[in-house]
């Protein structure tokens, strides 16, 4: 008899609710340009394709990322209406390039005025039932599309206190509880060491080339005189 993994289930909610959230805030700092190229919705990832011109800097993924943590936190009511397309695109939900949908067509809502996107997936109640997203990762794919690997929920707290006992084992094994500062102290004291060592090598190399060149101009002396 078939059977639903339960965990799994509320775990894939998170990540496709938290794709359209993602969604929305790309295109709130990016730009309208944005849009949906392909995606992957997981129980442990999510993974999102986006048209965009130019690799999307650190700073403006902590603003997409600060945008969904915020809509989450705000525990938006999502909700999900069947109406018919003409009515859906009226109210300005996305719809997919490419893909192809009925006469009627299913809308989900997480606030008006943010995300409102026809789709057929299975979301959750409520954007804090998402309880956290982290955007681990952004590469190219292809000309003008971005992938973005992102976690939310069970995932994304424990890639956080994954992150938090590494930081903490720097800290014990550097014995500082400043680990950067400790780091650029390490990192210039190595760049110094480099450098003598340079200047040592090349006053051995020197040493080593004189003491040549003296050998062998006592090998031509000495060939020179018994040539006489």
């Amino acid at each position: 008899m078939a059977s639903v993994n339960t965990a799994d289930r509320k775990n894939i909610t998170y990540n496709h609710t938290a794709t359209h959230l993602l969604h929305a805030a790309l295109k709130q700092v990016l730009g309208e340009h944005v849009n949906q190229k392909g995606s992957l919705v997981s129980p442990d990832v999510l993974r999102f394709d986006v048209s965009h011109f130019a690799k999307i800097t650190d700073e403006e993924m902590k603003q997409v990322e600060r945008i969904v943590n915020e809509k989450i936190r705000e525990n938006i009511p999502v909700h999900i209406k069947e109406m018919p397309k003409e009515e859906a695109l009226k109210l300005g939900a996305m719809a997919l390039f490419g893909e192809k949908y009925g006469d009627s067509v299913r809308v989900v809502t997480a606030d008006p005025e943010f995300s409102v996107e026809l789709c057929g997936g299975t979301h959750v109640e409520q954007t804090g039932n998402i309880g956290l997203f982290i955007i681990t990762s952004e590469s190219a794919v292809a000309a003008g599309v971005r992938r973005i690997e992102a976690l939310t929920g069970p995932s994304a707290f424990d890639f956080v206190t994954g992150k938090l006992n590494e930081y903490k084992q720097v800290n014990e094994l550097l014995k500082t509880k400043e680990p950067l500062k400790a780091i650029e102290k390490l990192s210039t004291e190595k760049a110094t060491l480099e450098k003598r060592v340079e200047r040592l090598e090349a006053k051995e190399l020197a040493g080593i080339r004189n003491e040549l060149l003296k050998k062998m101009r006592s090998l031509i002396k000495s060939i020179s005189l018994e040539m006489w």
